[in-house]
């Protein structure tokens, strides 16, 4: 049986577990993965652009291809990332000093929930008196209640607005990933068949959710109930690949099916009339439900991610250096995301002010990517700076 205890061993051994580390020793700061970085930072870029309604370049985004999107891709790669941050940590610092800078992660993404849904508040609320227009996206609910109640509700996590409600998500699962990890430890095939239970619980009972106020008669966009499946597979896949030495065998078979449903998904997903082209979808389906991970987009992940972790040419095409500013984006994903949010806030405002004219497009495309793009390299190189000879950058990543 696979088990935690795998993640740190080279592959070839038969070690099953990890010797207690000496006292006195401090954690070293796990190897990043450049894979995870580099499509992190796409799927960051790719939430910017499908964040601002009637953006022409949203047209050719990942889920006009298929059934998943971004935001799937966001939260599998925080549980494989948790996983290698979190999970090693707590075999080379201790339970307690795991606990700490889980809490502490957990603080900062909820400081930037608030900060980014106050600014958000402020923002609309000054445009709404400017303009006069009112809002047709994210904050309309909360700004509703009146400033103050929408922003205290919002602080509570008990009214999560369109757009603003991915990071209280990640808050969630991070916060329970010591539970999550503590089960793996005694074996990840228990803890997935108990996740997946959870996941189709959700799917079958809608009303099995968190309360939102934001939304009437709804809960959570992203239920937690159901996406938390998403969040222990990108967890169990770390002790996989790590177990592998970086690589999940790669079986013709399992290519083969893979690809095979990726092309089905591509044609059935396919945003054909969007594109003005013939409708090429083989079944009269509707769209899978995002709300709940549908099965459909569930495996549509599986599949991308088996391709991502199996092929050696996607590890050597990561570490690619033309994608640098991509890497960059992924390692300081909380501050991009945040940046990206703003960025798409100010597209909105200004297609609902001035139409979303085509001059008006590429300028905000252009300047939301450039902004995002020149913030990473920005944190990069003070990152660089502070990992200098005599400066300890350990904190996991």
């Amino acid at each position: 049986m696979t088990r935690v205890d795998d993640l740190e061993r080279p592959a070839a051994t038969k070690q099953r577990t990890i010797p207690a580390p000496e006292a006195g020793t401090r954690p070293t700061k796990p190897v990043r993965d450049a894979r995870v970085d580099v499509v992190r930072g796409l799927a960051l870029l790719t939430i910017f652009v499908d964040h601002i309604p009637r953006n022409a370049p949203a047209l050719l985004t990942l889920h006009n291809f298929g059934f998943s999107d971004a935001a799937e891709i966001f939260v599998l790669l925080a549980g494989y990332s948790s996983m290698i941050a979190y999970g090693g940590l707590f075999r080379r610092a201790g339970v307690r000093t795991a606990l700490v800078r889980i809490a502490q992660r957990c603080l900062r993404i909820y400081l930037f929930q608030a900060g980014l849904l106050f600014a958000t508040l402020v923002i609309v609320r000054i445009w709404m008196d400017i303009t006069g227009l009112t809002p047709r996206f994210g904050v309309a609910p909360l700004l509703q209640m009146g400033l103050l109640p929408g922003l205290l509700r919002g602080l509570a996590l008990n009214a999560l607005p369109n757009y603003l409600d991915i990071l209280p998500l990640y808050i969630l699962l991070l916060a329970l990933f010591p539970l999550i990890y503590l089960g793996m430890r005694r074996g990840i095939w228990g803890v997935l068949a108990l996740s997946a239970t959870l996941w189709v619980a959700a799917n079958v009972d809608h009303q099995l959710n968190l309360p939102n106020a934001a939304a009437v008669d709804e809960g959570w966009y992203f239920n937690p109930f159901a996406w938390q499946f998403l969040f222990v597979l990108g967890a169990a896949l770390a002790v996989w690949v790590q177990a592998q030495d970086g690589l999940l065998p790669r079986r013709g078979w399992a290519v083969a099916m893979a690809s095979a449903y990726l092309a089905f998904a591509f044609f059935q997903g396919g945003s054909w009339a969007e594109w003005g082209l013939p409708d090429l979808r083989p079944l009269s389906i509707g769209v899978p439900d995002k709300s709940h991970v549908g099965p459909l987009r569930l495996i549509n992940m599986l599949a991308l991610a088996y391709l991502l972790f199996s092929i050696p040419a996607v590890a050597r095409l990561s570490r690619w250096r033309r994608l640098r500013l991509i890497d960059a984006c992924g390692r300081h994903s909380l501050e991009i995301f945040a940046a990206g949010c703003l960025a798409a806030l100010i597209g909105r405002i200004l297609y609902r002010t001035f139409d979303a004219t085509w001059p008006l497009q590429i300028a905000v495309n252009l300047g939301g990517l450039a902004v995002m793009l020149g913030l990473a390299h920005l944190l990069d190189a003070r990152r660089r700076g502070a990992a200098a000879p005599g400066r300890d950058l350990r904190r996991p990543g």
